[in-house]
């Protein structure tokens, strides 16, 4: 049996950034939830996910733009590391597949 650790992201681009030789996104998704009062409101969680493959690089550099709402999945890296004397933990979102579902310009028309 494979161990898995997977994640799924559905949201608009914030940024797309090149980053020695991976490329970097970062993804707002929302959750709604019910304040004191009793109305809705929209929780937003921004997320950065690291692509290291050159085929899906290349797909965002061409076809992805901010604004855009974008679905993307992937493995989750824990990673650690020691920084002066302390030891720093970072939680990794590598994407694996990468898909555009609608453009921003869709947004306002919708």
């Amino acid at each position: 049996m494979r161990n898995i650790a997977e994640f799924t992201l559905i949201g608009r681009v914030g940024t797309i950034k090149q980053v020695g030789k991976t490329v970097r996104v970062t993804v707002c998704a929302n959750y709604p939830f019910k304040d004191k009062g009793g109305e809705w409101k929209d929780d937003q969680h921004w997320n950065e996910v690291t692509i290291f493959t050159k085929s899906i690089q290349d797909y965002v550099n061409e076809h992805v733009s901010k604004g855009d709402l974008v679905h993307v999945r992937g493995r989750v890296r824990q990673n650690s590391y020691e920084r002066d004397g302390q030891r720093i933990y970072t939680v990794d979102l590598i994407g694996l597949e990468f898909g555009r579902l609608a453009q921003a310009a869709e947004r306002s028309a919708a």
